[in-house]
């Protein structure tokens, strides 16, 4: 009876001990990836028990050039985009579950769903060309820029798989494998004329807006003397790949 009461108590120590070496229920996170890409992750991370906890994460990429140009070529269609000088700014709230296998709080592998609420800051310079109104001297085309800014929010919902584990008494890895988000967008694209427009450049900016498609989404624009704007709307959809982020456990 005393070699089993000797036992249980050893292994109740063992597990205080783990568990004070495991650390606390909360972590926070900085994704070493998106620190890369000049996109600034931060995440808090609360364990609710052992098999599940909830996080709260805030991304923000300051407004810059467009990055991956080739690939945004193929999917926004108009030669009259300076891809060269579109910038784009974003920021990104993302609520999520996980589900971890393992046996130990927030570590193992887990599944996680979540739901993400961003908005892109975009600034899209378009070029037009129109001639003007001549007399008895023909006139020259004139080609000139509109810069169209606004803000396109989306609201998606999605899940992703991966692994944390304890690195040391308070040091946290944790590693995305992939997963991805579906949703809806919406916003609107403002530029606002230095001067009116006469109606040859109206017409030709109307033009060059309506020639743009950025399959499967539907952008309405509207153009007059004093500028344009562009409605856009249509779904969401992104994908969650290789991430590691270093956390610190309290």
């Amino acid at each position: 009876m005393k070699k089993v009461l000797f036992i249980l108590a050893l292994l109740i120590t063992l597990q205080v001990n783990a568990q004070k070496l495991i650390g606390g229920n909360n972590i926070i996170k900085g994704n070493l990836t998106s620190f890369a890409l000049k996109n600034y992750h931060l995440s808090f991370e609360r364990s609710l028990n052992h098999f599940m906890s909830v996080s709260a994460s805030y991304r923000y990429m300051p407004k810059g050039s467009l990055p991956l140009q080739a690939i945004a070529k193929k999917y926004i269609d108009n030669p009259a985009i300076n891809f060269d000088l579109f910038q784009m700014g974003n920021n990104a709230l993302t609520f999520e579950s996980r589900f971890y296998l393992g046996l130990q709080k927030m570590s193992g592998f887990y599944i996680a769903p979540y739901a993400r609420f961003a908005n892109f800051d975009l600034s899209v310079p378009v070029e037009y060309t129109y001639t003007p109104e001549g007399s008895f001297i023909a006139p020259k085309p004139i080609t000139k820029s509109a810069n169209l800014d606004g803000v396109i929010k989306s609201t998606s919902y999605g899940a992703y798989i991966g692994l944390q584990k304890q690195l040391l008494t308070k040091l946290v890895i944790d590693i995305w494998f992939i997963g991805g988000h579906f949703g809806s967008s919406n916003g609107t694209l403002n530029f606002i004329a230095p001067e009116k427009l006469p109606t040859q450049a109206v017409n030709a900016l109307q033009k060059a807006l309506d020639d743009t498609k950025v399959s499967p989404f539907e952008i309405t624009s509207k153009v007059n003397q004093n500028g344009a704007t562009a409605d856009m709307k249509g779904p969401w959809a992104g994908f969650r790949g290789l991430g590691i982020s270093l956390g610190l456990r309290f």
